[in-house]
C-alpha cells in the first residue's frame, strides 16, 4: 500500500501561557490582567497541526523535555493528529515555552524561551521513514539556523520543496537562502528582510517583488489587507485582498495560513489557489474565539 503524500515540519514546540490584559505593558509598567490559560504552541507545532486540520498528513521533528510542559505538548500534538514519532523527549532539559500578552483589541506580543527546541538532534533527519511520501518541508526561525540548513539539504536531496516561515525575523545566511523554495513572512518580517514598509496590499506586493530577488518565491501577508506573492511561475505578482471579518484574536493566524497553504500544495494545487484558500482560512481563524 502506497504512503499518501504528506508534509514534514521541523520546528518548535512551546508551552504558551496566554494572558488577557486591557493593553500590553510599557517599560516599567504593571498591568492587571483578567485571565490566563495554557495553550499548545510553537510555530512548528501550530503549523503541523494546521496542515492536518486542512486534511493532509504531517510528521514533525522536534524535542520536548521530560517535564509537565513536555507531556502537555506531546499530548496536544497527538490529539491534533500529527505524527510525533520523530519528536524526542530529552531527560533533564526544560521544554520550550512562551508568555503571550493578548490585549483588548485582539493583538498580542510574546516572549519565547527555546529550551529543548535548541537541542533537536540533526541525526533525526537521516531517518528514511521521516521522508517517505513527503513532498514539502516546513521550517521556521524558532530553531537554530544550522538545523534549518541541514533539514533543507536533506529535503532537497529527496526532491521535496522547502517552505520557510522566516519568523521571528533574523538575518538569513547566504548558505540558507538558496535552499528555500517558498519564503513566507508577515509585514514586520518582510520589512526586516528587505527594508520595505508593508502597511497596505500595495506595500506587500512591493516587498514580495524585492524578496523574490533572493528567494524563488516570496509570500508576504499583510494582516487584514490581504496577501501578495512574487517569484517563479507567478508571471509577476499575485495578490489576494483581505476578507472583512470581526477581529477576535490574531494569535496563531499566521501559522494557520502556512499550514493551510502547504496542505493545498501537497495535494497538488497551484500556489495561487493554495494562497487564496490559506487567506480565507486565516480570516476565519482571527474571527473565532480561542
Amino acid at each position: 500500500m502506497s504512503t499518501p503524500p504528506c508534509a514534514v515540519v521541523v520546528g518548535s514546540l512551546h508551552y504558551d501561557i496566554v494572558v488577557d490584559a486591557p493593553h500590553r505593558p510599557a517599560a516599567g509598567e504593571t498591568v492587571t490582567g483578567t485571565a490566563w490559560r495554557p495553550v499548545f504552541g510553537g510555530k512548528g507545532g501550530n503549523q503541523a497541526a494546521a496542515v492536518v486540520a486542512a486534511g493532509v498528513p504531517c510528521r514533525m521533528v522536534s524535542a520536548v523535555g521530560d517535564d509537565g510542559f513536555g507531556t502537555f505538548l506531546r499530548d496536544r500534538l497527538c490529539a491534533a493528529g500529527v505524527d510525533d514519532r520523530h519528536v524526542a523527549t530529552l531527560p533533564g532539559q526544560g521544554s520550550g515555552m512562551s508568555v503571550a500578552i493578548m490585549d483588548a483589541g485582539g493583538d498580542y506580543g510574546a516572549v519565547i524561551v527555546s529550551g529543548t527546541n535548541a537541542a533537536i538532534a540533526p541525526e533525526t533527519l537521516d531517518r528514511d521513514a521521516l521522508w517517505q511520501g513527503a513532498t514539502h518541508l516546513v521550517l521556521q526561525n524558532e530553531i537554530p539556523e544550522a538545523l534549518n540548513i541541514a533539514a533543507a539539504r536533506a529535503a532537497r536531496a529527496r526532491g521535496l520543496s522547502v517552505v520557510l516561515n522566516a519568523a521571528p525575523a533574523r538575518t538569513l545566511s547566504e548558505t540558507f537562502a538558496p535552499l528555500v523554495d517558498i519564503l513566507v513572512v508577515n509585514a514586520g518580517e518582510a520589512e526586516a528582510l528587505c527594508g520595505v514598509a508593508v502597511d497596505s496590499l500595495d506595500g506587500a506586493r512591493t516587498a514580495a517583488v524585492a524578496l523574490a530577488d533572493r528567494f524563488a518565491v516570496a509570500v508576504v501577508t499583510a494582516g487584514g489587507d490581504g496577501v501578495a506573492a512574487a517569484g517563479a511561475g507567478l508571471d509577476g505578482t499575485r495578490s489576494e485582498p483581505g476578507h472583512k471579518v470581526r477581529l477576535v484574536s490574531t494569535h496563531g493566524a499566521g501559522d494557520c495560513f502556512i499550514g493551510t497553504m502547504v496542505a493545498r500544495l501537497v495535494e497538488g494545487h497551484p500556489l495561487t489557489e493554495a494562497i487564496a484558500d490559506a487567506n480565507l482560512t486565516a480570516a476565519r481563524r482571527v474571527s473565532s474565539p480561542r
